[in-house]
């Protein structure tokens, strides 16, 4: 059995709790590897390792940094496929999906070469008589951050990338379901010209989490996951006194109105729904047509492209459209969801219970399912299910339609359909979700525009990426200076004015 690593201060570090979790290749339901779970010892070793070498790192001019962005774009280029393939055994999702993970994850690295430019300050010429004013964001010193299984080279790069331009060092805890790629992404930033101790990965659980809210040093927390936990390290980060950006669960509509191309709107859901088996924060999971004529043709063209959706291991090459789901237990309960669907009186227009894949058949795949006339009231409505799951809920009007997404507790992502500007327009200015698409599925904003949700799919004031992370990342402070000429004056004891 393979025991994966820390890595801490530029060495690979075996695990000295005492306990492991277990790595499984999805596809197969067979363990492969078992990754160490740090105690908060541990992490202090990482913590200490960071303090020493942060200093000597923010010195380093934003230029120079910025280099080792540029030697980190060409690395990710290069290792490309074989970061893919690590993805892929431990995630499950297909190779094209796997190295889609990592381009999105590369273009935030790519936007930090701007690290000179994004890290000026202002300067104001004679503010008053003989002073100058000018402002410096400077590093915040030890970050961390708390990545999810679904994304172990997107998420980790979207932190640590910004975070490591504007001069901190940063320690990762990522998901203990599938660790590699993480670490992969470590080795590389120290090829780059990172020095050891600026990027570290701990693994671990909720032991190692609570260390990092609770360590003294760490200055930032940033979180990506299930809404309760997010709401856990929001809380637990602030009353420590960390600035922290959680960011949790969703329920993501898509409105598709009577004038919508129909072709499209499917073709777009079958993406944007089934893709990566539903394991997407961004995944459309509701759809919202508008009449009972848009229903039944939304329902008639979907219910056989859902049905012909080919299910398998990421071995099988680009003839997989998408894998298996993470976990055995994952897969119980989108299989436990579906059922509560039926329970509650929607209509399964398509059924993907009972899948099972000849040579695979202990892996963890999820057939594709569909709803029909599923209501507000339903757990399959309520609940992000997280899996290869459409919910079809259906509205008389586009009133009634923007009302379902405006009146749900999530506010991550969502879309409209539709031919009609005016109507994309009210769309995209009423809806109080955080990311919002027209015409567009799976609305991710590329890495220069800032990713964040509203309500409880996120818990902070800054976004993920983009302006946002260079402001999350560095403390700006203002200077105020005089040289007097030499003349004396009395003191002054009024506030002082220009």
């Amino acid at each position: 059995m393979k025991e994966l690593t820390h890595y801490i201060n530029g060495e690979h570090v075996k695990g000295t709790s005492g306990r492991f979790a277990d790595v499984y290749n999805p596809a197969i339901g067979e363990v492969i590897a078992q990754t160490p779970l740090a105690s908060a010892a541990e992490m202090d070793m990482a913590v200490q390792a960071a303090a020493a070498a942060q200093p000597a790192w923010a010195a380093v001019n934003p230029q120079r940094r910025a280099r080792v962005m540029m030697k980190m774009v060409d690395l990710l280029h290069r290792d490309m496929d074989k970061l893919a393939e690590a993805l892929s055994q431990e995630h499950g999702k297909t190779l094209p999906d796997a190295k889609g993970d990592v381009i999105r994850g590369l273009e935030v690295v790519e936007y930090c070469i701007g690290a000179p430019q994004l890290l000026k300050g202002e300067y104001t010429d004679g503010a008053g008589p003989g002073i100058d004013m000018y402002s410096m964001k400077q590093a915040l010193g030890v970050t961390a951050g708390v990545t999810p299984f679904n994304f172990p080279a997107m998420i980790p790069l979207w932190m640590c990338a910004p975070a490591i331009a504007c001069g901190n060092a940063f320690i990762l805890k990522p998901s203990e379901r599938n660790p590699s790629v993480p670490i992969m992404l470590a080795e590389l930033f120290e090829e780059a010209g990172l020095p050891k101790g600026i990027m570290q990965v701990v693994n671990g659980d909720k032991d190692a989490v609570d260390a990092i809210i609770e360590h003294p040093t760490i200055q930032s927390i940033g979180f990506v996951g299930s809404t309760p936990i997010a709401e856990y390290i929001y809380a637990g980060g602030c009353a420590a006194g960390k600035r922290v950006q959680a960011f949790g669960g969703a329920k993501n509509h898509a409105i598709i109105m009577p004038d919508a191309d129909m072709d499209n709107v499917v073709n777009a859901l079958i993406g944007a729904g089934y893709g990566a088996a539903g394991e997407r924060c961004m995944a459309i999971s509701v759809a919202v047509p508008v009449g009972e004529d848009t229903a039944d043709r939304l329902i008639a063209a979907l219910s056989p492209r859902v049905e012909s959706l080919k299910i398998g291991p990421y071995t099988s090459g680009d003839d997989v459209d998408f894998g298996p789901v993470i976990t055995g237990a994952a897969k119980d309960k989108i299989n436990g969801l579906v059922e509560s669907g039926i329970a509650q009186g929607a209509t399964l227009a398509v059924d993907g219970r009972g899948f099972s894949l000849q040579g695979y058949e202990d892996g963890f795949f999820v057939g594709a399912s569909l709803f029909d006339h599923v209501t507000t009231d339903m757990d399959i409505y309520k609940q992000e299910i997280f899996g290869p799951v459409l919910s079809v809920v259906r509205a008389k009007t586009y009133e009634e339609a923007i009302g379902h997404a405006m009146d749900h507790e999530y506010g991550n992502g969502t879309a409209i359909f539709t031919r009609d500007g005016d109507t994309a327009r009210d769309f995209a200015s009423r809806i109080n979700v955080g990311m919002v698409g027209v015409n567009v599925p799976i609305p991710v904003p590329l890495a220069y525009h800032t990713f964040g949700g509203w309500k409880k799919s996120a818990f902070g004031d800054l976004n993920q990426h983009g302006p946002d992370a260079f402001k999350f990342y560095t403390r700006t402070k203002t200077v105020t200076s005089r040289w007097p000429k030499g003349t004396k004056e009395g003191a002054n004891f009024s506030i002082p004015t220009m």
